[in-house]
């Protein structure tokens, strides 16, 4: 992309997920208050942080540090509905507001900036009309490019027009907001921005691949995409017109989810990607509402019927601002609802294969397996989602077709190669994965190492092993295997013998619960036609759990 990126106004409320708990839920945001996601804080207030809390700790140790910490629960939903009144607050002064998150918006700084007298009387104007109508502290950055705004927001800083790669130079790489990255940067002798944009672009392509790429790009200044985009043409909006006014929020949901699906699948017959939507509704007495929300990346069916779904929330539900007072609702139900892709970029990931439309092939799955659903139920199609835990049934979660893929424990798999924790560690034992402090969840501990079973059998076997001698196999409470495994038999089968082996790795979880405590070591063993199986003992009893390929 040439030229440079244009002067972009952005607004930040700090701490949103906090105020929006208290906007909401009337949780006080003034004493110690954090924000978790997966067990994990996302955000906290400034009384928590004094106590010593930070992003990415775990639930247990941010209460360690502060034993009066109040715990909320991270909802999106909530943000959003927030922070509604604080965008209808920016757009009475200046037109062309992009929301880029819940708790932070942008427009394009040149209109303010001439019709309030500067940037700087425009950032002034804006934090205090932004104060005034939803008493919400806010902190407006003012740069060249949207990222460089954000981070100009968090100083409250207006950087002069073309030294944004200057102010950028000083700031650490973790300022990227990618966490992996900034690691391994910082092992290479990287630490700031500037030292990263230094480095040759074909050179960072090769090492760190099409994400690196782009954050080399932020790293000098120079936005990937510009706030401003052309307008799409007027044929890739769909509209949705509703006889009975729709006045609930989970009818909108509904509606949201299907308009969303026409919407990419007509931006995917021209091989586009959306990046920018605006959202409008009209009500039944001719009431109109709009909004643009502006994504990182490419919004999918999925993200777009949510930002639908969560707008829509926004406007039907009302949200009380923390003077008490709600927003004035819509007059009537909604009649017409119309996705307006604002943002577009040719991706060519969706050009036309070989063998016809790209994603022809998984629309058709889709359309078949949501008609199953509609026949059987929602529960008779489900997908595997793999998350936290030690055992391989224990990663596995089924969700049914078309829901929100969430693992149903926080933790990601291991590297390939990484050795097991010992189950005997009281830490490695707790049934929760360690602390080992920052964002990053680590690996769960007594977790299998990779590569994972092909096959996890939905009910452990019965087996029993015997040594050379034909006497039992038995593990005492120490971990000392009688003797070394020879011959499996499963069930009532033949016998087959043992050629290689490894283990005991022991697993005590829930120690602290005696009626749920379990504890059990595992094994892997190789058998002599070439299979390879996961198995465990429990209570004196051998038992096949997996199937390796």
């Amino acid at each position: 992309m040439t030229g440079s990126p244009a002067r972009t106004l952005l607004l930040w409320c700090p701490d949103w997920p906090v105020l929006a708990a208290e906007i909401v839920d009337g949780v006080p945001a003034t004493g110690p208050v954090a924000v978790l996601h997966a067990n994990r804080v996302v955000a906290c207030s400034e009384r928590a942080r004094a106590e010593g809390v930070r992003r990415g700790l775990r639930k247990r140790e941010a209460q360690g540090r502060c034993p009066q910490l109040t715990v909320v629960d991270y909802d999106p939903g909530r943000d959003t509905r927030a922070f509604e009144p604080v965008v209808a607050a920016v757009e009475e002064l200046v037109a062309g507001v992009e929301v880029v998150r819940p708790g932070a918006c942008a427009v394009a700084a040149r209109g303010p900036s001439r019709y309030l007298g500067g940037e700087e009387a425009a950032a002034e104007r804006i934090i205090e009309h932004v104060a005034q109508s939803c008493l919400v502290e806010s902190q407006v950055g003012i740069a060249d490019g949207v990222f460089a705004a954000g981070l100009a927001a968090r100083a409250g800083r207006v950087v002069a027009p073309g030294g944004t790669p200057e102010f950028l130079a000083g700031l650490p790489v973790e300022a990227l907001g990618r966490s992996a990255l900034a690691d391994l940067l910082r092992r290479l002798g990287v630490r700031t921005l500037g030292d990263f944009a230094a480095l040759p672009a074909g050179d960072v392509l090769a090492r760190f691949g099409f994400d690196g790429a782009l954050a080399h790009r932020l790293a000098a200044g120079r936005d990937h995409r510009p706030l401003a985009v052309r307008q799409p043409p007027a044929d890739l909006t769909v509209t949705a017109e509703h006889d009975e006014p729709i006045d609930r929020v989970d009818v909108a949901a509904f509606v949201a989810r299907a308009l969303a699906e026409q919407l990419h699948e007509r931006l995917a017959g021209h091989g586009l990607a959306c990046t920018r939507l605006g959202i409008e509704a009209v009500t039944e007495h001719g009431q109109e509402l709009h909004r643009v929300w502006r994504h990182d990346g490419l919004l999918t069916a999925a993200a777009i019927a949510d930002r639908v779904r969560w707008q829509l929330d926004g406007w039907l539900s009302g949200s009380s601002g923390r003077s008490g007072a709600r927003p004035a609702r819509p007059t009537a139900g909604i009649i017409r609802l119309r996705l307006i892709p604002d943002g577009v970029i040719a991706q060519a990931g969706l050009q036309a294969g070989l063998w016809g439309e790209t994603g022809e092939e998984r629309e058709r799955a889709h359309r078949a397996l949501s008609r199953v659903q509609g026949i059987l139920g929602p529960e008779a199609v489900v997908t595997a989602v793999l998350g936290g835990g030690r055992s391989p049934a224990d990663q596995v979660r089924l969700v049914p077709w078309g829901d929100e893929r969430v693992p149903a424990r926080p933790g990601p798999a291991p590297l390939p190669g990484e050795p097991i924790t010992s189950g005997t560690d009281r830490a490695a034992s707790s049934g929760r994965p360690a602390d080992h402090g920052g964002g990053v969840v680590p690996p769960w501990p007594g977790r299998l190492p990779a590569p994972a079973p092909a096959v996890v059998l939905p009910s452990p076997l019965a087996a029993t092993v015997h040594d050379a001698a034909g006497e039992p196999v038995v593990i005492s409470a120490r971990l000392a295997v009688s003797a070394p495994p020879a011959r499996l038999v499963v069930g009532a089968g033949q016998p087959t013998e043992i050629v290689g082996w490894a283990g005991p790795w022991p697993v005590d979880e829930r120690w602290w619960a005696p009626a749920e405590a379990r504890r059990r070591a595992r094994f892997q063993v190789s058998l002599a036609g070439g299979a390879a199986l996961l198995l465990a003992v429990e209570a004196g009893q051998w038992l096949v759990e997996a199937i390796y390929d």
